[in-house]
């Protein structure tokens, strides 16, 4: 099929006027010559954006995007009206280019949308999906690039409290198995306290639990070998108490906690900080 363009706007959330703070929540797009419409929004598993907004009410998101979906639903309706449903022979794509930069010009309410942009593509629900993934649900970030950012935070969180040089990036174990961990304190060259961000808020509960399942099993094999210092803390960004994927993070904290881990949100840097600075 050949590859026609498309027009597409990011939606941004951005509650606070005054920073000018955004997350990106949804995408809208239209490709008039094929009579398409779509869009789709970060209804659920919305922590991440709460969580960054954390002084602001998440109904206030809830009301919002809820309010959103309705309008371009309504949308949907008056371009089927002018020929997209493929009822009418004709297709007035001048005025669904018309009606699509009326849906995202600027407006003084939180919701926001990027400038248009163009691709091409032969089949405009999957470009839909693949933008989402792109700018919403950010599938370029790995996990491992995620826990490398959360490292950075807890680097910075060690050094402002001017305890970041007892700590270093460090093997635990023996030649025959080992882990590495970023944050390992010592005394007498001996492991007596470690620190590992660890994220918890894949997409997928399968994900959570294949990826905390993962440092769980490093965990009990170093600590069968007496490799482990008592001291573990696992520092971890998770999911809304609403959210779906709830259970597989709570049975993946769970079971760190029956190994005997301490396990603290992200979030709470004093907590962290605590432990850090804890002495036997």
């Amino acid at each position: 099929m050949k590859k026609t363009p498309c027009l597409y706007a990011i939606v941004r959330f951005a509650p606070f006027v005054e920073t000018g703070e955004f997350a990106n929540v949804g995408i809208v797009l239209i490709t008039p010559e094929q009579r398409f419409f779509g869009y789709k929004l970060m209804i659920k598993r919305y922590g991440r954006v709460t969580n960054f907004f954390d002084q602001l009410d998440r109904r206030v998101y809830q009301e919002t995007m809820y309010k959103l979906r309705d309008e371009l639903e309504r949308s949907l309706d008056i371009f089927n009206q002018h020929g997209f449903d493929r009822r009418l022979k004709d297709n007035d794509t001048d005025f669904a280019k018309h009606y699509f930069a009326e849906i995202i010009r600027p407006r003084e309410t939180v919701i926001k949308f990027s400038a248009p942009r163009v691709v091409l593509t032969d089949n405009p629900a999957k470009k839909l999906e693949q933008l989402y993934q792109f700018y919403v649900e950010r599938d370029f970030v790995t996990k491992q690039y995620q826990e490398k950012v959360m490292e950075s935070g807890v680097r910075k969180l060690l050094f402002q409290a001017d305890i970041g040089d007892l700590f270093h990036s460090m093997k635990i174990g023996n030649d025959s198995y080992h882990a590495t961990f970023p944050f390992v304190e010592q005394q007498k060259d001996k492991a007596v306290k470690i620190i590992k961000p660890l994220r918890l808020d894949h997409s997928e509960p399968s994900k959570i639990i294949e990826h905390g399942d993962a440092w769980l099993a490093r965990i009990k094999r170093l600590k069968r070998n007496n490799f482990l210092p008592e001291k573990v803390l696992f520092t971890v960004n998770g999911v809304d108490n609403k959210d779906e994927r709830k259970d597989a993070f709570e049975e993946v904290i769970e079971n760190l906690q029956d190994e005997g881990v301490n396990v603290i949100p992200y979030q709470k840097k004093e907590s962290i900080l605590a432990f850090a600075q804890s002495v036997d």
